[in-house]
């Protein structure tokens, strides 16, 4: 069976900018987390607000490695990084006055990781 390759350059653009990341601050976090955007899409995790609401703590810093989806509510601002997030869950989030953001920008804000908790 051939291996898949990937062709979203988006997708593609973000693995090997994580990569360089995680080389250039030694932030294991971010190496881990383009591992598994590489794996299979089927493999993502798909990540509700209420399993973050339960996870994250006020001002907190989370990345999914998947899809960030908008069933449940959260009531606390925290920051999420996601590949992608659907356009629900971005206002929930909003208006608990956080903010969700693409993947790399969260990693660029937060180089080394510090701080940074995986869900999914």
């Amino acid at each position: 069976m051939p291996i898949p390759v990937k062709t979203n350059p988006d997708l593609l653009r973000t693995i090997a900018e994580l990569k360089a990341l995680s080389r250039e601050h030694d932030a294991r976090i971010w190496r881990a987390v383009a591992e598994r955007l590489e794996g299979p899409k089927r493999n993502w995790p798909e990540v509700n607000l209420s399993r973050v609401a339960r996870h994250a703590s006020r001002g907190g810093k989370v990345v999914v490695p998947g899809v960030l989806l908008s069933s449940g509510a959260i009531a606390i601002p925290v920051t999420i990084g996601a590949f992608r997030a659907s356009e629900a869950a971005r206002r929930k989030v909003a208006a608990a006055g956080g903010s969700a953001v693409p993947i790399l920008d969260l990693a660029r804000k937060h180089p080394t990781g510090s701080g940074v908790t995986i869900l999914g």
